[in-house]
C-alpha cells in the first residue's frame, strides 16, 4: 500500500526557506512497516516524529508529546482514527490527516466532518503525503505570523477575527476547523467575487494535486454551511455559481 523505496537523506526541509525544522508529526497506523516508513520519509526533510502504532498509544503520545500535526490511520483495532481525531478536536486545533485504505467518499466525509484538515488513501505516494504535510503547516503557521493584510473580515452580520481566529455569526461564535476558517477567510476577502475550488484548494494546500474529482473542498463547503444555518437552495452567505466555484456577499 505505500512504496518501498527508501528515501535519499537529502536535508531538503533546511532548505526550504527555514519553514520546516524540527516540527513533530505524529504518525499513526497499527500496520507498523507503513507508520516506519511514513516516519522516514518526514524525518528525512528534518521532521521529527513520533511512530504510534495503535489508537490508544496515539492519544497517550499526544498528550505527552503535543504534536504539530498528526498523521491517522482511520481503521485502527480497538481505538480508531476518528476516535483520536476527535479527541484532539476538543483542546487542539493543528492539522490532522487521515491515511486510510478506505477509498470511500462517506469515510472521506465522516474523516473531515470529525475535524480532520485532509486524507489520503492507500495505496500512497509517500512524496505526496509529505507534500500535503508541508502545506497543511503553511497554512497552520501563517495564523501566528505577522499580518499585513486586514485582520478584522465584516460580511453583513458575519465577523472573522484573522489574528485570533475567531469567527461569529449574528454574535454567536463558530467552531471551525483550521480548514473551514481558511476557506471562509477566502471567501471573504475575495467579497463578491466568485472562487473557483481548484483557487481555493492551491490557496489552502499550497500543492499541485488538485483533480476535478477531489471533492475535499465541497466537504468543507458543506460543514460550513450546516455550522452557519446557511443551505443550498436557498443561501444566505456561500453562495454556489454552478460551473464556477463560491463567492460570499454583504447581507
Amino acid at each position: 500500500t505505500i512504496e518501498t523505496t527508501v528515501p535519499h537523506r537529502s536535508g531538503a526541509g533546511k532548505q526550504e526557506g527555514g519553514n520546516f525544522m524540527n516540527e513533530r508529526i505524529l504518525v499513526a497506523d497499527d500496520e507498523p512497516d507503513i507508520a516506519d516508513l511514513v516516519c522516514l520519509y518526514l524525518q528525512n526533510e528534518n521532521f521529527q516524529t513520533i511512530p504510534c502504532y495503535s489508537g490508544r498509544e496515539a492519544l497517550e503520545q499526544i498528550q505527552k508529546e503535543k504534536p504539530d500535526l498528526a498523521i491517522l490511520d482511520i481503521m485502527m483495532p480497538g481505538t480508531s482514527g476518528l476516535f483520536v481525531c476527535r479527541k484532539i478536536r476538543e483542546t487542539d486545533a493543528y492539522p490532522v490527516i487521515f491515511l486510510t485504505a478506505k477509498g470511500e467518499e462517506i469515510d472521506q466525509i465522516n474523516g473531515l466532518a470529525m475535524g480532520a484538515d485532509d486524507y489520503i488513501t492507500k495505496p500512497f505516494r509517500p512524496l505526496e503525503m509529505v507534500a500535503r504535510v508541508k502545506a497543511q503547516l503553511r497554512r497552520y503557521k501563517k495564523y501566528n505570523a505577522p499580518r499585513e493584510e486586514e485582520d478584522i473580515l465584516t460580511r453583513g452580520a458575519l465577523t472573522i477575527n484573522v489574528r485570533t481566529h475567531e469567527c461569529h455569526l449574528g454574535g454567536k461564535e463558530l467552531k471551525l476547523t483550521p480548514t473551514e476558517f481558511s476557506v471562509l477567510e477566502i471567501l471573504c476577502r475575495k467579497k463578491g467575487s466568485v472562487v473557483s475550488s481548484e483557487e481555493l484548494f492551491h490557496a489552502i494546500w499550497k500543492d499541485e494535486y488538485y483533480s476535478r474529482k477531489n471533492n475535499t473542498i465541497t466537504v468543507h463547503i458543506r460543514h460550513l454551511r450546516e455550522k452557519m444555518g446557511d443551505s443550498i437552495e436557498h443561501p444566505k452567505y456561500i453562495k454556489t455559481v454552478w460551473g464556477c466555484g463560491y463567492k460570499i456577499e454583504d447581507h
